[in-house]
């Protein structure tokens, strides 16, 4: 049995329709915790089993991880609360119900930097690796999907992109760095899910097939939706004024200013680039696919 947190998300909905295809084949059967069942696919109605629920409740995850043999464990980031609280206070649950159901092997969505000399001043990336180190603790066989930006953060700027032909980061134009596409992480994740011989803890990168830096992305978002695309540099006192202007939790702002900040120092340089660990979604088509449609619609 497989347990899929968050199946409605961005990553949740690309490996359930991933697992969907292979898993009865492999002969294994599919629970998600979600809390509006109505949200899932169509095309899953009938073929697993749903608790419903959030998967930082601890009564939810007791009745999820019943009998489970791996889990795919993704935390919705809230911004409501500090950087420790929503990745280490959410997940600690889960690590309970781990234990207790002697669960096997778990996929987490974790974040690139461990080892890196910004790593313990990254924010939200520093949560990420300390939820890590707690699931890695409950004795499971667990494996960190250490992942970059995604290309689907660029969709937060598709109404910017078609009205004024901008995009904005706090990094510097020319710092070039791994991306990657949602799809890519899913099927990484089901990946390892399905094939669980693998044992111990340890991070598997997620990249994109190369690193792009804010220029290359605007050069590649000009050509492929053919009308000028530039980057601005935001100030992280701009950036910190403008999440502080939404409401977001004070901590959970200087999270995200201390993340940007440390990727602009090379947080996420530095991972070799193998065939195992690079994904075959280039920026060029996720445009196509992806952006362009949002852009234009």
């Amino acid at each position: 049995m497989i347990v899929i947190t968050a199946p409605t998300g961005n990553i949740g909905r690309h490996l359930l329709t991933r697992l969907l295809e292979s898993a009865p084949a492999a002969g294994e059967g599919l629970r998600v915790i979600v809390r509006d069942p109505a949200r899932l696919p169509e095309a899953a109605r009938g073929h697993i089993e749903v608790v419903t629920g959030s998967h930082g409740d601890a009564e939810v995850v007791d009745r999820a991880f019943e009998g489970a043999d791996a889990v795919f464990w993704l935390v919705p980031p809230d911004a409501s609360l500090t950087p420790q609280d929503a990745w280490t206070g959410f997940t600690r649950p889960a690590a309970r119900a781990l234990a207790a159901h002697k669960v096997g092997h778990v996929v987490g969505v974790s974040a690139l930097g461990r080892g890196t000399p910004p790593a313990g001043r990254a924010g939200l990336v520093t949560a990420s690796l300390a939820m890590d180190d707690l699931l890695a603790g409950t004795g499971v066989a667990y494996r960190a999907l250490a992942c970059p930006s995604f290309f689907e953060n660029i969709l937060e700027e598709a109404a910017s992109i078609r009205d004024k032909g901008v995009f904005a980061d706090a990094v510097d134009a020319d710092r070039e760095a791994p991306l990657v596409a949602v799809a890519d992480i899913a099927a990484a994740a089901a990946g390892l899910l399905l094939d669980r011989s693998w044992t111990g803890t340890g991070s598997v990168p997620v990249l994109g097939p190369r690193d792009l830096s804010p220029n290359d992305l605007a050069r590649i978002m000009t050509e492929q939706l053919g009308r000028p695309v530039r980057y601005e540099r935001q100030s992280l006192d701009e950036l910190r004024a403008d999440l502080l202007g939404y409401g977001l939790d004070e901590a959970f702002v200087q999270g995200i200013v201390d993340m940007k900040r440390a990727k602009d120092e090379g947080l996420d340089a530095g991972v070799v680039r193998t065939p195992d660990t690079t994904g075959p979604t280039t920026f060029e088509h996720w445009c196509a696919q992806t952006l362009k449609p949002a852009v234009l619609s």
